[in-house]
């Protein structure tokens, strides 16, 4: 009681707060807390960032035309299908040159777990076609698909690429994902280095095609590697470039992008990037630089709140410390969780034993739905209050994982910061869980759908807690 009575106090304490008086429309739209876009004030919560869980090696790079260098990952789910692509390469250390010449493989998968390289007979390799190869040529360095979900995209362009060659960012089309061909003889955008990943897709949110791109940042060797982007309405004219934006926080070298539109929530971007330490060399290896892996979220596609923790640190396996390593796939697959419940979580793909060997590999890790970055209130509690949210919906639904322990309650007040009869703190039940789906209720008769039409704002109280995503719907 003691807890519960200091948070009574907490929260006649914010009702004194003032409040700003937009209103946000989230309408039935799913809204992830990785960042305080919704939130007005809070007391004793903190931002908290979710790393994934390891699980099981994905695939192994180990045919004669992929090898210890293979990388540029991208996969996405097709229909019935996860579908990945990557180059594949191999370092002969010895000779200090490339074994041979890079190739776009192809791999498949029921289920996001269990890979397999199907022999397509597209490109012949040491005289055979019996391999996964589905181009050789200008691009196959960082050849990047997607489906491109732009109602006006003809059948036969239903998945395009990008890739580039010495003088700029080539465009693909393909209609069946394997059989691939240039849009244009000529780069259809110069404006950047581009060697590295670069990233492009449909933009439902901006109703255009956006591409991410390694840029520079700075003059020679004292400046970073960067992202920037450019858009278009046709996949072959292309904006100028638009460096991102992190709201302040210190320059780093981010070396890869993985910038993707999260589709639970379209109108978030979430990106990956790679980020590189190019002084740093524990393994005194003979190429230099260690990489980690960074969370960045954007709602306007140029400003990025970039967390400045890890989100995937090299570990303890020791040639993780070794320079390109720790790369993320771009994507992010919905796959089926451990627990015979058709419970589902993501999954994505990180690299592991670049430059070692005869081959490297990626390994599957796991992350919660929307479980990216949470509100966290610890032991002893802590309040939230929302902006002025418009909604659409009889039920309010949240994300949320708490201890025994803990338990999360909610109220709804009006726009001025006072409970609304039927919804208030005293009607609040102690929700315990973890559920990504946890209906939100109350001890009385009034209706939740009543309260559409006029800005409300949700009280919350986080103890022992993590509150990862809430969402109105009609149930």
């Amino acid at each position: 009681m003691k807890v519960f009575g200091s948070a009574i106090l907490m929260y006649l304490f914010i009702c004194t707060l003032s409040f700003s008086q937009d209103a946000v429309v989230i309408g039935s739209r799913l809204e992830l807390f990785v960042d305080p876009f919704l939130v007005d004030s809070s007391e004793g919560l903190i931002f908290k960032l979710h790393p994934p869980h390891p699980r099981e090696i994905a695939i192994v790079h180990n045919e004669a035309w992929e090898g210890n260098t293979s990388g540029y990952h991208t996969v996405f789910e097709d229909g019935d299908l996860f579908r990945m692509y990557y180059r594949g390469s191999h370092h002969d250390a010895a000779a200090k040159t490339m074994a041979h010449e890079q190739v776009v493989c192809y791999a498949e998968s029921e289920d996001g777990i269990h890979w397999i390289k199907p022999n397509l007979g597209v490109y012949s390799f040491a005289g055979s076609d019996d391999n996964n190869i589905i181009w050789i040529g200008e691009g196959a360095h960082n050849f990047a698909p997607f489906p491109d979900t732009n109602p006006a995209c003809p059948r036969a362009e239903k998945y395009k690429a990008m890739g580039s060659g010495e003088d700029g960012l080539y465009a693909f089309v393909s209609a069946d994902g394997v059989h691939w061909r240039k849009m244009a003889d000529t780069p259809v955008f110069t404006r950047g280095m581009f060697d590295s990943q670069n990233n492009a897709f449909w933009s439902e949110l901006e109703n255009r095609y956006v591409c991410y791109f390694r840029s520079w940042s700075g003059d020679g060797y004292s400046g970073y590697r960067q992202i920037s982007r450019t858009t278009s309405t046709d996949f072959i004219n292309w904006s100028d470039p638009v460096e991102l934006d992190y709201f302040g926080a210190p320059l780093e070298h981010l070396y890869t992008n993985q910038i993707i539109p999260y589709d639970r929530a379209e109108h978030i971007y979430m990106g990956f990037p790679k980020r590189f330490f190019p002084e740093k060399n524990p393994m005194q290896f003979a190429s230099g630089g260690v990489s980690d892996a960074v969370f960045m979220s954007s709602r306007d596609g140029v400003h990025f709140k970039r967390r400045l923790s890890a989100y995937i640190r090299p570990g303890l396996q020791k040639e993780q410390w070794i320079c390109r390593n720790n790369m993320l796939a771009r994507g992010l697959l919905q796959t089926y969780t451990a627990f015979d419940d058709d419970s589902k979580e993501l999954s994505l793909y990180v690299g592991e034993g670049y430059y070692q060997g005869e081959s490297d590999r990626m390994r599957r890790y796991t992350q919660r739905l929307d479980g990216f970055v949470s509100l966290h209130g610890d032991y002893d509690g802590g309040w939230f209050v929302s902006k002025p949210l418009i909604f659409r919906g009889n039920t309010l639904l949240i994300n949320v994982s708490t201890s025994a322990a803990g338990f999360v309650m909610i109220e709804l007040l009006n726009k001025e910061g006072n409970p609304i009869p039927g919804f208030s703190l005293a009607r609040a039940p102690k929700l315990c869980g973890d559920d990504i789906a946890m209906k939100v209720h109350w001890n009385s008769s009034a209706v939740l759908a009543d309260y559409q039409a006029a800005p409300v704002r949700l009280r919350c109280y986080l103890k022992d807690a993590d509150l990862y995503a809430i969402q109105f719907k009609y149930l």
